[in-house]
């Protein structure tokens, strides 16, 4: 079994997953623009090069998304809510590549660094308006420093 997360785009699913790939190491193993859909499908042709599907694997980790009109979802221009992609890693380094990778050209809401419980995490909403989180998962002897 496997969960896997759709994000919904307007118009930019394509570059984003060709962004996602690059940064996160992984592969898009399926792009379906509307215009190869069924003749009959209610689609505007000015959506035609948009991407009824994507899907994107990483490891044994997999997005889906798609480039939503707004007759399919009317809501699509608002912020995105209630939930966050997120990458965990134990490399440090890797994470930060990832965070900084994610957050150019978009938003920052918690800077990359030391927290409580994780020697790096940080989030931001990228420049395609999906939020994440990047987490570096700490060894079981980790302490934060200035802890005793």
């Amino acid at each position: 079994m496997k969960i896997v997360t759709s994000l919904s785009f307007q118009g930019q699913c394509r570059e984003a997953f060709d962004a996602y790939a690059r940064i996160l190491g992984g592969k898009v193993t399926a792009a379906f623009p509307f215009g190869e859909g069924p003749p009959d499908m209610p689609v505007d042709p000015k959506y035609k090069d948009w991407l009824m599907h994507a899907w994107l694997d990483v490891g044994d980790q997999s997005i889906m998304g798609a480039d939503l009109p707004p007759e399919f979802a009317p809501n699509i221009d608002k912020p995105k809510n209630g939930f966050d992609v997120t990458y965990h890693t134990e490399d440090a380094v890797q994470a930060k590549r990832v965070f900084d990778a994610l957050a150019e050209g978009g938003t920052v809401a918690m800077p990359f660094g030391e927290t409580f419980w994780s020697p790096g995490y940080g989030s931001l909403t990228d420049r395609f308006g999906i939020p994440w989180m990047v987490n570096v998962i700490a060894d079981a002897d980790w302490k934060p420093q200035g802890a005793a």
